[in-house]
């Protein structure tokens, strides 16, 4: 299907006339885009409640709906359009906002963010240059000050020193995440392999030189085995290779084994490898878990290596009066990535990391005659990113609405609902809680109180025969649930002690939206626990397990 309009409809027709109109003239509120607008505005929640559709379609049939490779001749009228737009996209988007939706790390938006979207869309403002972000930029300055200050909670002395000084930069904002990580990573290699006499730097020679000048055999970015795939990217990215990224084991709580770390560096020591960065976690994407950061800073300092952290997703926490203790140590690194569309409820597509140092970015810093002119206070000097959108105007309008009480009710509502969802599945009798929420994730699997009972007693190759089997049922429960369009959780695999070595497959849940209930989390599991007893494979697995105990 295109957007095309049925041959017997009037066609629009490509002229100049028609062309300024679109750049002209506002869709009135009684057309087909005018009237969804208002919907829009009136009633998100019943919008997308209403618009999207609850059952799953199989991707290869969405497919055919956006499966021409030609750009249509003439144009198509806005209406004709949106109604294509209606059922063909939105329907079969995922309803991402709903309160039974916890599956991932896509939460609800506030009202507000839709008519602020709005304004920030219509003033179009590119953030690489002063000439086009003229007070965009100081505002992006602003957050970065504020979220620094979350973090590094200097003095007001400190940010008016820094936080608009053309010379530096507090951090950089960015798309997300991943690009954030590869920001501080490309930041430490830099610090690592400086400029000095009779070498110009790593940034102008490159690796291989800056190797062979330094007189090291090698780089590592160490961090645990929980450690996000946005590092690989960086690596591959900086050319320092993705073998130099050193996964280091978990202990029983998910966090990085110091121990194991401290082992790991004496070998590269030994084998004149160079440590690049130190990498701790805040908030681990499966599992939710926080690395021991102040440890993690005490040995930065003693080998002398950078620390960065990827609090992606636990960042927000530090707005928490009574959680923020989970990220003790959190100031010591040398940067801090936090993405603002995860628990800080703006949309996608807001990411920052945040520099200890104020002079840390000039190490890859960009300049050029005609844009970027060194000294001006231009942000794409010392972003990965050239031309992006001002998506600072909505932190700051999140900082600002919901301000540092609301962001810590928000949080403290997410860990007590994990908490208590983890209370839940324990006192259920047929699921097993895998771990336990430090921050506002967990993992768990339906396994029926019998079954519980076996895997307790059962020799080592029967017990890894029945997880085996647990694993299919896991992921049909997932599946089935997911196709029914009523509620959503993910799935993740893990490797826990207490099935000393056996990977188990695991729903995931996070809970940051703060309309999910305990009256839905309830409904989940019921619903989970009906598709075990009624899907036809499912039942089969079962069967297989019970099998399997008797012999």
């Amino acid at each position: 299907m295109t957007p095309v309009p049925d041959s017997d409809q009037k066609h629009a027709v490509a002229n100049l006339s028609n062309l300024y109109r679109i750049f002209t003239v506002q869709e009135s509120p009684d057309t087909t885009l005018g009237k969804i607008d208002q919907e829009i505005s009136q009633n998100l929640v019943g919008f997308l409640g209403n618009r999207i559709v609850a059952t799953e379609k199989d991707l290869a049939l969405i497919e055919q709906d956006f499966s021409s490779p030609q750009i249509p001749e003439q144009p198509t009228f806005v209406s004709d359009y949106t109604e294509f737009l209606m059922d063909t996209l939105v329907a079969q988007s995922v309803h991402t906002a709903s309160p039974g939706f916890v599956g991932h790390m896509t939460t609800a938006l506030p009202s507000f963010m839709l008519p602020l979207s709005r304004i920030m869309t219509a003033l179009n403002q590119n953030l690489v240059k002063i000439e086009t972000s003229k007070a965009f930029t100081p505002m992006e300055r602003q957050v970065l000050g504020m979220l620094h200050a979350l973090i590094y909670n200097n003095d007001d002395t400190y940010y008016q020193t820094w936080m608009h000084n053309a010379d530096s930069a507090l951090g950089a904002f960015c798309s997300g995440g991943t690009l954030a990580n590869i920001t501080a990573l490309w930041v430490a290699r830099n610090k690592l392999f400086p400029a000095c006499e009779g070498f110009r730097g790593i940034a102008r020679e490159g690796f291989h030189k800056a190797l062979k000048h330094y007189n090291c055999e090698g780089v590592a970015v160490l961090i645990s085995k929980r450690g996000h795939y946005s590092f690989g990217k960086a690596a591959d990215v900086l050319g320092i290779g993705r073998d130099s990224i050193v996964a280091i084991p978990t202990d029983s709580d998910n966090k990085i084994d110091i121990d194991q770390l401290l082992s790991t560096i004496k070998q590269l020591k030994q084998q004149g490898i160079k440590i690049l960065s130190l990498v701790g976690i805040a908030g681990t994407t499966e599992t939710g878990n926080v690395d021991p950061l102040d440890r993690l800073a005490d040995i930065a300092a003693d080998e002398g290596c950078y620390l960065h952290v990827d609090a992606a997703w636990g960042g927000p926490t530090l707005f928490s009066s009574t959680n923020k203790q989970l990220l003790k140590g959190i100031e010591r690194a040398d940067s801090v990535t936090i993405d603002a569309h995860k628990q800080m409820y703006v949309p996608m597509g807001a990411g920052m990391v945040l520099f200890k140092n104020p002079a840390s970015l000039a190490s890859i810093e960009h300049h050029a005659e005609y844009i970027l002119r060194k000294g001006s206070k231009d942000l794409g000097s010392h972003t990965l990113e050239g031309s992006r959108p001002g998506t600072a105007m909505l932190v700051h309008s999140a900082l600002n609405i919901i301000g540092r009480k609301g962001y810590e009710l928000l949080i403290d509502k997410g860990i007590a609902t994990a908490s208590n969802f983890a209370d839940l599945i324990e006192a259920s009798g047929d699921f097993e809680l895998i771990t336990r929420p430090e921050l506002n994730l967990l993992t768990y699997r339906y396994v029926p109180k019998r079954i519980q009972q076996a895997l307790k007693s059962v020799d080592t190759e029967k017990r890894a025969s029945i997880n085996s089997e647990l694993n299919k049922l896991t992921k049909q429960i997932q599946k089935s649930q997911r196709a029914s369009g009523i509620s959503f959780v993910s799935r993740t695999r893990l490797t826990p002690t207490r099935y000393s070595g056996d990977t188990i497959t695991v729903f995931r849940v996070v809970l940051a939206n703060p309309l999910t209930t305990p009256e839905i989390l309830t409904e989940i599991l019921k619903e989970q626990k009906q598709i075990a007893i009624d899907d036809e494979l499912t039942t089969e697995i079962l069967a297989r397990i019970e099998q399997l105990i008797a012999t």
